[in-house]
């Protein structure tokens, strides 16, 4: 027993606390490492949309303001001497008005220069007794008449294919809204691009009033239509792809286009209601941020289709 005592009992002890030191080590210094694979739970996909019906409006709304018509030069269209000047420098005249009267050289009768139509005088060049002759500039003439001047962008002219006409005009603080006719396009030197319209002669107005001009280009009503996004192209044709569902790329399709909003655009020919095609071309990330544009009258006009339509 005292065998046991003062040799068996220490020497198992030992062995006992030897184990546990040589286990906390290998736990601390050496632990088990398993390497777990991780695999992507689904795959990134395009997202598709389906052809459906509905209504599209193409209306065009641009800032803008009033500005009076150009100046035009009154020329003589006879030959004598000035006998009368009734008119100076800023002298607001109506139309049928005489202006001047000059000596015929060819009989001596008097004959009188009238005002084709009603503005204000400038730039007077004859005084009495003085000789003129057929095609001689004797004044300007600024007409009593005035139009509506809004600037587009160049990228925007291709919704205004096939626009009409007229406009409607609304004038901040002014009468109310009215149309406007003899809607055009103009390009100034600098390249600046512009949608002009004539005010009415019997709408009060005056030069630099803010306006708003909404030109409605097109309406369609339970059409097909698919998103711009969806399009490359947009002037009349297009390209869009195809999604038949079954996982295989989608199939490029061009595409016949009609009415188009800036956000939706009919689909004259080349699809059918329900086909699903990518919301957005292939290349091109979905749109985040709108894109602005200075409008040249001292606002921005901003494009979130992320389209060059």
């Amino acid at each position: 027993m005292l065998v046991w005592r003062r040799w068996v009992f220490p020497l198992l002890l030992v062995a006992v606390f030897a184990l546990i030191a040589v286990s906390l080590t290998r736990l601390a210094f050496f632990p088990d490492q398993h390497t777990v694979a991780i695999e992507p739970a689904a795959a990134v996909t395009d997202p598709v949309v389906a052809v459906e019906r509905g209504d599209v409006v193409n209306t065009l709304s641009l800032t803008g303001s009033v500005a009076r018509d150009e100046p035009t030069a009154l020329k003589s269209d006879v030959d004598g001497t000035v006998t009368a000047v009734h008119v100076a420098d800023g002298t607001d005249v109506t139309a049928g008005q005489a202006l001047f009267t000059v000596k015929r050289g060819e009989d001596s009768r008097t004959q009188d220069i009238v005002a084709p139509e009603a503005g204000s005088i400038s730039e007077t060049a004859i005084v009495k007794g003085q000789s003129v002759s057929t095609g001689l500039t004797l004044a300007t003439l600024t007409p009593a008449r005035y139009h509506l001047l809004a600037t587009v962008e160049p990228v925007q002219l291709y919704r205004l294919l096939d626009a009409p006409t007229d406009a409607q005009v609304t004038i901040t603080g002014g009468p109310a809204p009215f149309t406007c006719t003899g809607l055009s396009t103009q390009v100034a030197e600098d390249g600046t691009t512009s949608i002009r319209c004539a005010v009415p002669t019997d709408q009060t107005v005056f030069a630099g009033l803010p306006a708003t001009l909404d030109v409605t280009v097109g309406t369609v009503s339970d059409a097909l239509i698919v998103p711009t996004t969806a399009v490359k192209g947009g002037a009349g044709s297009g390209v869009v792809w195809v999604d038949d569902g079954s996982g295989s790329d989608p199939v490029e399709r061009t595409v016949t286009l009609g009415v188009n909003d800036g956000t939706d655009v009919e689909v004259v020919d080349g699809l059918s209601e329900g086909e699903m095609i990518r919301e957005f071309v292939p290349g091109v990330a979905a749109p985040t941020d709108a894109v602005c544009y200075d409008d040249g009258m001292g606002g921005q006009y901003c494009d979130v289709s992320g389209t060059s339509w």
